[in-house]
């Protein structure tokens, strides 16, 4: 879901920094107050786990990539602002010296996949697991529905994105300035590869790293 250079228009991408800016306010401003001594070391994990993730990455039509990110299983562990803080710091790395992913599209592609990944993933799996022992079979259940769903959702932002471009930012002669597929490429051309693959892998992913949380420390999942 990696948004490059030149695919977002002004309007676009500096919304979407307009967006990010106040969330990652409110994520430091709250892990300041909240985030525990021994929970730290979570959150550099996650980040560098869900950077390394988000590098097997497939590109797809419509100038973007589709890949698991990881999202949802660092919201279990450590809170969906923490995870929001983690997955933004592995992509911004990734644009700034792997080139994966513009710069100009950094506030896009935070909030496709580090906010809205967070988030819905998160309030997903609390939905699904519900007051169920940290052991329980559900808790891992909740896991893959959440980080298959929350995937699913951010595809769809970054589809949305890509397809208005032809209709906010055109030439004077009628060319797109910018991504030059309209809603009806993008939304199915991106869909359909999470749907049925990426999706997949980031629920099976989720559910076998619960599972072995589970196991071995599932205080974790307190």
């Amino acid at each position: 879901m990696h948004i490059p250079d030149g695919y977002l228009g002004p309007a676009t991408y500096g919304t979407m920094y307009a967006v990010m800016v106040p969330l990652w306010a409110a994520a430091s401003w709250k892990l300041d107050k909240a985030l525990k001594v021994k929970q730290v070391p979570y959150l550099a994990l996650g980040a560098a786990f869900s950077f390394v993730i988000m590098m097997f990455n497939i590109p797809v039509i419509g100038g973007t990539t589709g890949h698991a990110v990881g999202a949802t299983l660092i919201a279990v562990l450590i809170g969906p602002w923490a995870a929001m803080i983690a997955v933004s710091a592995a992509l911004i790395i990734q644009a700034l010296l792997f080139g994966d992913g513009g710069i100009t599209a950094i506030g896009a592609n935070c909030f496709n996949i580090a906010a809205v990944g967070s988030f819905v993933g998160y309030g997903l799996y609390r939905l699904f697991a519900a007051v169920s022992a940290p052991t329980a079979r559900r808790r891992w259940i909740a896991g893959a529905v959440a980080a298959y769903v929350s995937l699913n959702i951010s595809a769809l932002f970054t589809a949305v994105q890509l397809g208005i471009q032809p209709m906010i930012a055109k030439a004077p002669d009628g060319r797109p300035l910018y991504a030059p597929f309209p809603l009806e490429i993008t939304i199915p051309a991106i869909a359909m590869e999470h749907l049925f693959l990426f999706g997949l892998v980031e629920a099976v992913m989720t559910a076998l790293v619960i599972r072995y949380i589970q196991r071995n420390e599932p205080e974790l999942l307190g």
